[in-house]
């Protein structure tokens, strides 16, 4: 798959798991850019399990996107919550 594809899938995951993380609405740039490192996440870690990781632009491949979207964005709003108390 080429970077470009990534990266438009990467946005749209990083978007849908910013509403499923962040439902206040906060910083959606960012959201978006963890976003595309949560595509990478997620096939990285759907591969680890066994599974089929990104296989191209369809819908398996945004369900994998957003799972991993959806951790990224987990960890960072748990650590820059920590940071802020």
């Amino acid at each position: 798959m080429s970077v470009l594809a990534w990266i438009v899938l990467g946005l749209i995951a990083g978007f849908i798991a910013s509403k499923l993380v962040n439902r206040t609405g906060g910083n959606l740039l960012l959201d978006l850019v963890l976003g595309v490192v949560g595509a990478f996440v997620g096939g990285f870690l759907f591969t680890r399990f066994g599974a089929a990781g990104v296989t191209g632009l369809n819908i398996y491949s945004i369900l994998v996107a957003i799972v991993g979207a959806v951790v990224v964005l987990f960890i960072y709003h748990a650590l820059a919550g920590r940071r802020a108390l």
